[in-house]
């Protein structure tokens, strides 16, 4: 009795399934988990990269070998860390120590210990950058402490040795410090209107400053070649940010991959052949965040 009530059953479903199949519409899938890797600096050597990954809500800070095989976990506390840069002899690692009241310049051994603060709390500070001789510490002052409205910010210089700082830029909203191989130039962001910045390069002494990239796009994060002879930077100026290269005068500018989201604060590799740059997209819910690498393109007159 039952064999027969079950083989019954079977044949019903399967005779009704097609047509169940046919009526029924697939869901919409949202994505409700993200990963957020941002802000590579490569080490000196360029076998090492430390970055930004978010833990439990804070922004930590990691070391990976750039082919992967080995990760660790540098921070692993309640302070959010942003924009770590790698000193030029590869002992520290600078970066920005965010508080809910305080974001402080601070340097740490490469290799994990604890925290050095360097500028003080009354002083909001960010994009920390070494300049090549490994004593001093390139930052600027925080240009979004009432956002979306820009307010002036300086670029400024710490000497780790007599723990003292001095104002290289000011005038306008200055960001992003980035010294050249040689150490005789910086190359900054400055804003010239609200939808409109630029790569500027000076001296290094601040004076002789000049636009280098001239376009009505919001353009910027710069970093130097190993070589000096060009500047990798981001720009909207063709739709979604992406990354180019330019010549260290301002010409020949490049795409180097087209992408979408948003690509910035892109890091040359030791050799000049690659640049690593992080890409942020909106997906669903919230933000993802992770770092691609791209061949860079070939010098000018290659």
């Amino acid at each position: 009795m039952c064999y027969r009530f079950c083989l019954t059953a079977i044949l019903i479903c399967t005779a009704l399934s097609p047509a169940i199949a046919r009526q029924s519409t697939p869901a919409t899938a949202r994505q409700i988990t993200h990963s957020i890797n941002d802000s590579p600096s490569l080490s000196p050597d360029g076998q090492r990269m430390v970055y930004i990954t978010v833990v439990a809500g804070r922004e930590q800070l990691f070391i990976r070998s750039v082919d992967g095989k080995e990760i660790m976990q540098l921070t692993a506390d309640t302070v959010d860390h942003e924009d770590p840069a790698w000193s030029p002899d590869g002992k520290l690692i600078a970066f920005v120590s965010i508080t809910k009241t305080a974001e402080r310049i601070a340097v740490m051994p490469s290799e994990g210990g604890s925290p050095d603060l360097l500028t003080p709390p009354s002083e909001r500070c960010i994009h920390p950058a070494w300049l090549p001789d490994g004593r001093q510490l390139g930052y600027c002052t925080d240009d979004d402490l009432a956002p979306p409205k820009k307010n002036d910010a300086d670029i400024k210089i710490f000497d780790l040795a007599t723990r003292s700082e001095r104002v290289l830029i000011t005038g306008g909203v200055n960001t992003y410090p980035v010294w050249s191989p040689d150490g005789r130039s910086i190359a900054f962001r400055r804003m010239l209107a609200e939808k409109n910045s630029e790569v500027f390069v000076a001296d290094s002494d601040g004076s002789n400053t000049r636009n280098l990239s001239n376009s009505p796009a919001f353009d910027g994060w710069p970093a130097w070649s190993p070589d000096g002879r060009r500047l990798a930077f981001a720009s909207n100026r063709d739709g979604d940010y992406q990354i180019y290269v330019m010549d260290a005068d301002g010409s020949h500018v490049q795409l180097v991959a087209r992408t979408t989201g948003r690509a910035t604060a892109p890091k040359w590799s030791l050799d000049g052949r690659v640049i690593f740059f992080p890409i942020c997209r909106r997906v669903d819910t919230g933000f993802d965040c992770n770092i691609y690498a791209a061949d860079a393109p070939s010098p000018s007159g290659n």
